[in-house]
């Protein structure tokens, strides 16, 4: 009997696919050197080989579906620039990009358990290693499924080299048929491609963070010889500025940067006539 564990140890020493693992072991009635021999003949474990080595290159490709309602951002990556720009790893990424669009994968783990047809979409990269000659490392994958109102948009800069996937609210049924909206949703994406926002408000900014910036303020400014007394009122104004640098909403908007990313909301929603928020955002940054 082909167990559990032994698939999985011969998945270890391999780095071959479940199936793989499976089909070879049966072959072989559950001998794990036979086994491996078996794979390496077959090419299939030439990928474990490859596996440790640097893979922080590649592409960044986002779905939104036609309703833009739904999207998917996610990060496929190779050892080398120039496999980055091949033909062939450039319509895999695609290919994996449309199963993920065409499914319902909540998050990275559901991604990588998604059937393709005889494999699911982890072992068809362990597989296009082999061909490719590369390490391949399906790294990062996010989905948003809009709440009702929410319009979904993204953005891909510099041919994959960055990635952005967004949902905007809205209160009128009418605005996100609005070219002056999707004009506005397109430019919040480049904003954050731009300025690389550490989260939405002050609220996703984890307090050991806070915490780290403070005394980095505080260690400078008694370097500095400030008088103790002062320090506290000037930490507090040093972190405004931190917040306004690292927080989405309170960033100088990057095609205007005498207005927030907040007011440029509020303008707009009165233009529209609605109210509008960004009720969340993920940025991929290629190898990061």
């Amino acid at each position: 009997m082909i167990t559990a564990a032994i698939v999985k140890e011969l998945r270890d020493k391999t780095n071959a696919g479940m199936m793989d693992c499976k089909k070879v072991l049966t072959e072989t009635n559950g001998d794990i050197e036979a086994s491996i021999k078996l794979l390496r003949e077959r090419g299939i474990a030439k990928a474990g080989a490859k596996a440790d080595r640097a893979a922080n290159e590649g592409i960044i490709v986002a779905r939104v579906n036609p309703a833009a309602t739904v999207g998917i951002l996610l990060e496929l990556n190779c050892e080398t620039d120039f496999v980055s720009k091949n033909e062939n790893f450039q319509a895999f990424v695609n290919e994996v990009a449309d199963v993920l669009a065409a499914a319902e994968a909540a998050d990275h783990a559901a991604a990588l358990a998604v059937q393709h047809g005889e494999y699911n979409l982890g072992d068809t990269v362990k597989a296009k290693v082999v061909e490719v000659g590369e390490n391949l490392q399906f790294r990062k994958y996010v989905r948003f499924a809009a709440a009702p109102g929410g319009f979904i948009g993204s953005y891909i800069h510099m041919g994959g080299k960055v990635g952005v996937l967004i949902e905007v609210g809205t209160t009128q049924a009418a605005t996100a048929g609005s070219d002056s909206f999707r004009e506005l949703v397109k430019d919040l994406t480049l904003h954050i491609a731009a300025c690389a926002p550490k989260g939405l408000s002050r609220d996703d900014i984890p307090q050991a963070v806070v915490e780290n910036e403070k005394d980095i303020f505080r260690a400078r400014l008694l370097a500095e010889g400030k008088p103790a007394n002062l320090i506290d009122n000037i930490i507090k104004g040093q972190l405004a500025k931190f917040y306004a640098e690292s927080c989405f909403l309170e960033q100088g908007f990057v095609k205007d940067t005498d207005i927030t990313v907040a007011k440029l909301l509020a303008a707009k929603g009165a233009e529209l006539g609605d109210t509008l928020s960004v009720t969340r955002f993920v940025r991929f940054g290629l190898g990061e």
